[in-house]
This record gives C-alpha cells, sequence and structure tokens, in this order.
C-alpha cells in the first residue's frame, strides 16, 4: 500500500522559516510529478508549489514565488518544501501530493495525498 507521509509542520512567528518533508513509500517516487497543496477551513484546496520527476521543472503559486522553495532527492523518496518569510495567511494544512499535471496543478488530478501537516503562523 502506498504511503505518503509529511513532517516538518509547526507553528511559527511571521518572518520565519519551516522547511517541510514528505517521504514516500512503495512508490515509483522518480516517475512522478510531486508538489504540495494547503487547505485552511471552509476553504478549498489549492495548488502550493510543484516539481517534475527530475526536478527541472518548478511551478509556484502567486501567492509564494519568492519565498517557497521545492526540491526532491529521488534517492531518498523525500520531497521538500522550504518556505521563508512566511505570514499569517500562509497558515494552513499543508498535503504532500503524487501523480499529477505540474501544468495544471488541481486537486482532481491528484493520486496520491498524504495526511497533511499543519502549519500556523503567528503576528
Amino acid at each position: 500500500q502506498v504511503q505518503v507521509v509529511e513532517s516538518g509542520g509547526g507553528l511559527v512567528q511571521a518572518g520565519g522559516s519551516l522547511r517541510l518533508s514528505c517521504t514516500a513509500s512503495r512508490l515509483p517516487f522518480e516517475r512522478y510529478t510531486m508538489g504540495w497543496f494547503r487547505q485552511t477551513p471552509g476553504k478549498e484546496r489549492e495548488g502550493v508549489s510543484c516539481i517534475t520527476r527530475s526536478g527541472a521543472i518548478t511551478r509556484y503559486a502567486d501567492s509564494v514565488k519568492g519565498r517557497f522553495t521545492i526540491s526532491r532527492d529521488n534517492a531518498k523518496n523525500t520531497l521538500y518544501l522550504q518556505m521563508n518569510s512566511l505570514q499569517p495567511e500562509d497558515t494552513a494544512m499543508y498535503y504532500c501530493a503524487a501523480d499529477f499535471s505540474c501544468q495544471i496543478m488541481t486537486t482532481t488530478q491528484v493520486g496520491y495525498w498524504g495526511q497533511g501537516t499543519q502549519v500556523t503562523v503567528s503576528s
């Protein structure tokens, strides 16, 4: 059974940084586009960032461009999201996702989801 597990969330003050990690097991990690989505109560889950199989192409939501950096280590089956200059509006549950189109980055296409890790940014 495929397992996708996020870690690294927590509470941070505005302006601070966090690094999220996502490990995938029983999944041909290097063959899938990977990415991060986030969701707050009462709102739809939205795409934050994605990265293609080789890591050659990355994409970011406008709201995080210049502050977040996505990367992956295929040898370790691990995806990362470095989040800098965090703001209260970044507060959300962050989900790791596998197997979808980075060009479109919509939730309906995602093949595998993690359980999520909470990020809370205090003002």
